[in-house]
């Protein structure tokens, strides 16, 4: 049976709404080239008619889908949601839907969501990070479309990138726990890219004042507050002189404050500890967790706005490199 919405077609809409086809059409693949009252009357029009446009010819006629792909590792974690999520509202807001793909941390899957989405003809992709397959590289750089590496900084990005430094996060960690007299540092971290580079800088960090060598606990991604409850017992059953610890997201750091506060080890006069990310509950954990701040949400308004801008012609951004920067936010916790 025909369902009532496939049997609506573009020029009943038109009628219903008093304007021409090509206006209808504008509505659904431009809607910024059409003046607000008529596309409000256009898009009333299409729901009080059910209508569901074709996408696939248009996509087929115009070679664009009006689709951007994007890759997180996992979306488990309340910090990549949040970087979608403020991607998803620009690109809507350009007429462009999202479409997500979780690689898992995993190298095979990234690439074959990558390949997944340029059979999909999408208009441009969104990864995580900027360690990436030789593979997944080339064919992006052969599909020759907008590509924005996220959550990272390099200085050859495949295209754009916007993001922030993770080693200099790592960095200004370190020097914050020498500040607050700490000498034995540290780390409990994900063994991925990112959670790599802020345990480089966190280590520069520490070489450079002179302090003894960063220990390390490191788990699979992605990591959960019994990862950092179990890192801080066991670099304390390893290594009980240490004073300082960095965790590489929030999420660890509040399971190390809990393994503190079942051991009883004071927080900070035992031991301080540093997140990273600064969740909503960083900030209401006991004692309140100091942390690296990444506006997260900007992060992914920032990209969509960038590409919306690319795609719909609006600019001609030539640079590459978006340095969009962190900030330590210091309390109790240390």
């Amino acid at each position: 049976m025909t369902s009532a919405s496939s049997r609506v077609q573009m020029a009943d809409v038109a009628r219903e709404a008093g304007v021409a086809r090509v206006t209808v059409s504008r509505v659904i693949n431009t809607p910024d080239s059409v003046a607000p009252k008529t596309r409000d009357a256009v898009q009333a029009a299409i729901l009080r008619l059910g209508f569901v446009p074709n996408l696939n010819a248009g996509a087929l006629a115009s070679r664009r889908s009006r689709i951007v792909g994007a890759l997180v590792p996992t979306l488990s974690n309340a910090w990549f949601a949040d970087t979608m999520d403020g991607l998803s509202v620009r690109l809507a807001a350009a007429g462009y839907q999202l479409l997500l793909g979780q690689t898992r941390y995993l190298p095979d899957e990234e690439e074959r969501l990558v390949d997944a989405f340029i059979g999909r003809r999408v208009d441009a992709v969104v990864l995580t990070g900027t360690r990436h397959p030789p593979a997944v590289i080339a064919k992006l750089r052969q599909a020759a479309i907008p590509v924005v590496e996220c959550w990272d900084l390099t200085d050859t990005p495949i295209d754009t990138v916007v993001g922030f430094s993770n080693f200099d996060a790592g960095t200004a960690v370190a020097r914050h726990l020498a500040d607050r007299g700490c000498i034995n540092l540290a780390f409990i971290g994900a063994d991925e890219d990112r959670s790599a580079k802020r345990l480089q800088g966190f280590r520069a960090g520490a070489q450079a004042m002179s302090l003894p060598t960063v220990r390390a606990h490191l788990m699979a991604p992605p990591s959960g507050i019994a990862d950092g409850v179990g890192g801080l017992e066991a670099l304390l059953r390893a290594w009980p002189g240490i004073d300082g610890v960095f965790c590489s997201n929030d999420t660890l750091a509040l399971g190390a404050l809990l393994a503190a506060r079942n051991h009883g080890w004071a927080v900070p006069g035992r031991i301080a500890i540093a997140g990273f990310s600064d969740l909503p509950v960083a900030m209401a954990s006991f004692p309140a967790l100091t942390t690296i701040r990444i506006e997260s949400h900007t992060l992914g308004e920032y990209t969509g706005e960038l590409l919306a801008s690319r795609l719909t012609g609006t600019s001609a951004e030539a640079a590459r490199v978006h340095d969009l920067g962190f900030t330590l936010i210091a309390r109790d916790s240390t």
